[in-house]
Formats: C-alpha cells, sequence, structure tokens
C-alpha cells in the first residue's frame, strides 16, 4: 500500500480509480479521462498534488547556495512574490530533478520537487549546504492543489476569504504570495491559467469540498498526462532524468549563462557540451497516419538515424496523436514512428500544440 494524501477519503467518494504514482496512491482519473481533459480546457479543474514535495530553504546563505544548485539564476526574480522554474544538474549535466522555486521573502525561498524524486533531491540538496549559512525544511504539514482552466481564476476567488482574495487579487502570472494560512501562486502543468495552492493540511479537505461546490470538478493523473504533452511540458522520468542533459531535452531556455563568473553545479559538464554541440534534440511529433504514439516507440529518420519516443498519446484537443522524440539533431520536418512493425509518418513540430486552449500547431 502507497502512501496516502489528506484527501485519499475524498477521492474514494469521488469515484476516482487509483493507482501507485511514485509510492503514493493517487487517482487515476474519476470515471473518464476524456471528459477531465476537456474540463481543464473548457472551464476549470482540480488536481490534487499533495505527493510533491515541499521544501523550504531558508537562511542568510540561502540566495547564494540555490545560485549554486540550480541551472537557472534565482536573481531573475527581482523582487519577493516571483516565481521561477529551473533543472538542478548533477555534475556531468544530467538533470536531476526539474523544479519551481518561489521568493517569499529576503532569505526565504520554496521549492517545490517532484514526488518520484524527493530523496534523491533532498541527499543532493543537503551535500551541497557546505560553506553556506542556510537550512532545508521539509514541508510535511502542509497540501497542495492545483486549479486550473479558462474559469480557475474566478473559481478560486468565489470561495476565498476577504483577506485571501486581496492576496489573490495581486498575483500574475508567475507570480506568488502567502499569509499565515495559505500560499497561492500563478503557475501550473496543464497549458491553462490557474493557481497552485497550498495550506495546511488540516485546512486542504473543507477548501476541497468549496472547489467541488463551485462547480471545479476532480481531475486524474491520466488527463493531467495529456494536458502536460498538449502543454509542450516535460515529465521527469521519461523526457529526461540524469543521463540527459537540458540541451536535448528541449530546456536550454531554461540555463542562465550569464553572469559567466557564476558557477551552477554541472556547468563546466554543460559548457562542454554547447561548445562541441549535441547530439541530439527533443522534439514535438505529430503522427499523420492512423495510430497512437508511445514512450520507447522507435523514430526513424532518413540518412540522418534514429531516435525515439519519449513521451506520446492521443491529444484530445487536437483529436489526433502527438509526442516528444529525442531524435538526431537537425532532424528535417518530417519522420517515421515504428508502430505494430510499420512505419508511420509524423510531421515534426515545435511545442507547445496547445496553450490556453488555442491550437498552436498547423
Amino acid at each position: 500500500m502507497g502512501k496516502r494524501t489528506m484527501l485519499y477519503e475524498e477521492h474514494l467518494l469521488a469515484g476516482a480509480k487509483m493507482v501507485d504514482f511514485a509510492g503514493w496512491e493517487m487517482p487515476l482519473h474519476y470515471g473518464s479521462q476524456l471528459e477531465e481533459h476537456h474540463q481543464v480546457r473548457q472551464q476549470a479543474g482540480v488536481f490534487d498534488v499533495s505527493h510533491m514535495a515541499i521544501v523550504d530553504v531558508l537562511g542568510p546563505g540561502a540566495r547564494d547556495y540555490l545560485r549554486l544548485l540550480l541551472a537557472n539564476d534565482i536573481d531573475k526574480m527581482t523582487s519577493r512574490g516571483r516565481a521561477l522554474y529551473s533543472c538542478m544538474l548533477n555534475q556531468e549535466a544530467g538533470v536531476i530533478d526539474d523544479l519551481i522555486v518561489y521568493f517569499l521573502e529576503v532569505n526565504k525561498y520554496r521549492i517545490v520537487l517532484n514526488a518520484s524524486r524527493r530523496n534523491r533531491d533532498l541527499q543532493w540538496m543537503n551535500q551541497h549546504t557546505e560553506g553556506f549559512s542556510v537550512g532545508l525544511h521539509e514541508r510535511n504539514d502542509l497540501s497542495m492543489v492545483a486549479v486550473q482552466g479558462p474559469s480557475a481564476i474566478e473559481k478560486v476567488h468565489h470561495i476565498l476569504p476577504p483577506d485571501q482574495l486581496d492576496l489573490a487579487s495581486t498575483l500574475r502570472p508567475f507570480d506568488c504570495g502567502e499569509n499565515e494560512h495559505i500560499f497561492l501562486a500563478r503557475t501550473g502543468y496543464t497549458g491553462e491559467d490557474g493557481y497552485e495552492i497550498i495550506m495546511h493540511s488540516e485546512d486542504i479537505i473543507p477548501f476541497w469540498k468549496k472547489l467541488l461546490e463551485a462547480q471545479v470538478k476532480p481531475i486524474g493523473l491520466g488527463a493531467r498526462d495529456t494536458l502536460r504533452l498538449e502543454a509542450g511540458f516535460n515529465l521527469y522520468g521519461q523526457d529526461m532524468d540524469e543521463t540527459t542533459h537540458p540541451l536535448e531535452s528541449m530546456l536550454g531556455w531554461t540555463i542562465a549563462w550569464d553572469p559567466v563568473e557564476r558557477l551552477f553545479l554541472g556547468r563546466p559538464a554543460l559548457e562542454l557540451i554547447k561548445a562541441h554541440g549535441s547530439a541530439r534534440e527533443l522534439v514535438g511529433l505529430i503522427l499523420e497516419g492512423r495510430g497512437v504514439m508511445r514512450p520507447h516507440q522507435r523514430v526513424v529518420v532518413p540518412q540522418m538515424g534514429e531516435g525515439e519516443i519519449t513521451s506520446g498519446g492521443f491529444s484530445p484537443t487536437l483529436n489526433q496523436s502527438i509526442a516528444f522524440a529525442r531524435v538526431p539533431k537537425g532532424t528535417p520536418s518530417t519522420c517515421f514512428v515504428e508502430i505494430r512493425e510499420k512505419e508511420i509518418p509524423a510531421r515534426v513540430v515545435k511545442p507547445p500544440f496547445v496553450r490556453k486552449g488555442q491550437i498552436l500547431v498547423k
């Protein structure tokens, strides 16, 4: 039996099919993955993401420590109340994890990590605190939900008390803010607007019930995966891991090369890769024949070699199969995917496929 979030019983009451995910019992769907996908694209849905690891980084050395730890530069957050997406790299430039860091106040940052990487991340983070006046506080007392969709902001505002509504109303995309009862961030993993909301675990069940009363539907891991794939967001363990680097994972934009004197973990190896050029790249694919692309299927690039599907599935918004594939650098606009021993043509595109309900690829 896996670990359970505070909302486990609520998932059962809502008719969820529960599955093991990174050692947690999590809802796969509540009846129809397809309906849940469209609910988020068209209205609003709520995800229980309490399985993710929340770590507060505290102390006068927090800024310098995070500028070493992360490949992106937290100094891009020029004021409190901002968020930044980054990778955390090993010394060979492999991706230990991808994460979001929030700048709460001077000497206080919050990091949200992938559930499957909790132990590895904390081991790595603790390993590199030496020489910094910094402390790491894993927040096992907190729970987290994500409310996403075109009506998500309105729905959340409808249920917030006045003091929390005042806080929420000031936030722009990739802003965050907190008071003693709630942490709100305009971040997400679906390509839609909304909030990621953290609060003390004893408060999460009443909040969840208020969301359902406001016609925000619960959404499972199945729709979360199709939504993030459409939105062009990587999934750790499929699209990148410790054997792949950001430059071959559609994550070059997350590397802060300047200032050149900032030595982040993995930088020397990454600079060598950059200088010599990456042999592979991660691209988006749209299948042009019948079938569904799935992870580990072979990709054939004529005259160039082979690649592999890393994430793939059926896109409910496009009504056809889409995927990410790691292929030879410079792959042209067409390739072939091996599905059931047949090579099916696919078109190479630049993700995202969908953002804020709009299809971005032809």
